[in-house]
């Protein structure tokens, strides 16, 4: 099954009332947004300072209740969570999802900048908060790498065909992108390349940024974007999990990006065990 570890802490803070119950959700949905935004940036953090990191991807099954805590390998199983490790930050105090960021900040870093997680559960009772992230087991169901880009595509362009928020950026319905094979073997060039060196960033270990990448691969553009993600062992989340992101969100609601080609690559010794980048452009 793998490690099982729990951090268990307890941050107090003044006490206040409490919210109503669809603030106390919109807070859990502000406070996921918080922490992708916190992964996406350079951050310094127990004397080093991380990378850029994929946002994580919210999961009901990691929506656990306060005695769930006591035995997580149970709680994951009851969930039906297929999970390979995973850790809780309980807090207790916080008025609202940016005084809990506060307090994830200052005491828990560590565990929100961790590569490995994947997924996040934010449960919240009055001012007592469990955030849980974890990453779980890979499936053996993908397809191909041509064929999961294929439904990438798919997905993505469902996602395009009504107005989105994204971030602070509001963006109408965009057209649909027509896949790229040129953009598809860049993708996969650079999939490869995270997983056997086991980092995550737009720039390869040579240098490389997405527009060297393309233009390597022979594909003559106006306008270059990628979305890489890792860990997500799933079309569907590896979505969720950028639509959830302002940065990646924004780059897949591009209306001047016409083409697109996507690509996963494996390899078990790295962290993340799978990762995913999507190419988009405008010739």
């Amino acid at each position: 099954m793998g490690l099982i570890s729990s951090a268990l802490r307890f941050a107090v803070f003044c006490a206040g009332l409490a919210f109503a119950a669809n603030a106390v959700a919109a807070d859990e949905l502000q406070l996921i947004e918080s922490i992708n935004t916190y992964r996406s940036q350079l951050q310094r953090c127990a004397g080093q300072v991380s990378s850029e990191l994929p946002p994580l991807s919210a999961d009901p099954r990691l929506v656990l209740s306060a005695p769930s805590i006591g035995n997580l390998q149970q709680a994951m199983a009851t969930a039906g969570y297929p999970m390979k490790n995973v850790q809780v930050i309980s807090l207790s105090g916080p008025r609202d999802a940016a005084s809990a960021m506060k307090a994830i900040q200052e005491s828990f870093c560590q565990i929100v900048l961790d590569p490995q997680f994947v997924n996040i559960g934010v449960s919240r009772q009055d001012r007592d908060w469990r955030i849980v992230v974890a990453r779980p087991l890979l499936s053996a169901r993908l397809g191909d790498t041509q064929t999961e880009g294929q439904r990438l595509l798919a997905e993505l362009n469902t996602a395009r065909t009504r107005p989105r928020q994204c971030g602070a950026q509001s963006f109408a319905a965009a057209p649909p992108l027509t896949w790229n094979a040129t953009l598809a073997s860049a993708a996969e060039v650079n999939s490869r390349s995270m997983a056997n060196n086991n980092y995550f960033d737009h720039k390869d270990r040579d240098g490389r940024t997405p527009g060297d990448r393309a233009e390597l691969a022979g594909y003559d553009f106006q306008q270059i974007g990628e979305n890489i993600a890792a860990g997500q062992d799933s079309v569907s989340t590896v979505v969720q999990g950028w639509l959830s992101s302002p940065g990646h969100c924004a780059n897949l609601m591009n209306p001047q990006f016409r083409d697109m080609g996507a690509a996963y690559a494996t390899d078990p010794k790295s962290d993340a065990g799978i990762y995913w980048t999507a190419m988009f452009g405008a010739q």
